[in-house]
């Protein structure tokens, strides 16, 4: 197995000690990062095309606050602002091969909630498994795979209508049963590969969209 195929992306979520970000803000914001780099990777786009190539789609979710979050701030990527929430996206880097002031920062502790509940939802809708528990920086990670099949998923023309709402996303907690029936009905479903956290196999987000026709 060479690099190519262990290659990872990088996310990283600003997590201060003082008003950290609402849960859904932060996986919202992580799933529209990764979006944002499938769709126009720009200087990125030989690791993200090399990453793509492997049809797999892992990736690692770090926190950062203070020194640490100017840190990566400096390193190549993009911050997506969303709400409450800051993260920022990195290009695909081999599994052992993270840059030192990215592989230093913690992946364990990304504990965030919602204070309030979430408005309205508006399509595309990325439907977590209720029957799961997952720490948020695990659920960001999920949020982003369930984002990358939707996309991969969407033509040509729906995709440009899908950018012309700035590839927004709402990320939900599905009911027990229409999570059961989404995967039935065969719409995008993340089943993870098991590394953390769950069992391998589980099924853990769901992407419902209008041109989705199970």
């Amino acid at each position: 197995m060479n690099d190519v195929e262990l290659m990872v992306l990088p996310l990283v979520v600003r997590l201060e000690r003082v008003n950290p970000p609402e849960r859904t803000d932060a996986l919202e914001a992580a799933a529209m990062a990764v979006l944002s780099l499938l769709d126009d990777p720009g200087e990125f786009a030989e690791p993200v095309a090399a990453w793509e190539s492997t049809g797999k789609i892992r990736k690692v979710v770090r926190r950062a606050r203070g020194a640490e979050w100017a840190r990566v701030l400096a390193l190549p990527g993009r911050t997506i602002e969303h709400r409450t929430a800051e993260v920022r996206v990195h290009p695909p880097v081999p599994l052992d091969a993270w840059p030192k002031d990215l592989s230093r920062l913690q992946v364990s502790g990304t504990e965030m909630s919602d204070t309030v509940p979430p408005g309205p939802a508006s399509p595309p809708i990325l439907r977590e498994n209720p029957e799961l528990t997952m720490s948020a920086g695990k659920a960001m990670a999920q949020a982003g795979h369930a984002a990358q099949l939707a996309w991969w998923a969407t033509s040509p023309a729906d995709r440009a209508a899908w950018r012309t709402q700035g590839l927004a996303v709402s990320v939900r907690t599905a009911t027990v049963h229409d999570f059961k029936a989404m995967v039935a009905a065969g719409l995008p479903v993340v089943r993870d590969a098991g590394f953390t956290e769950i069992e391998p196999g589980s099924c853990t987000f769901a992407a419902e969209a209008p041109w989705f026709t199970p």
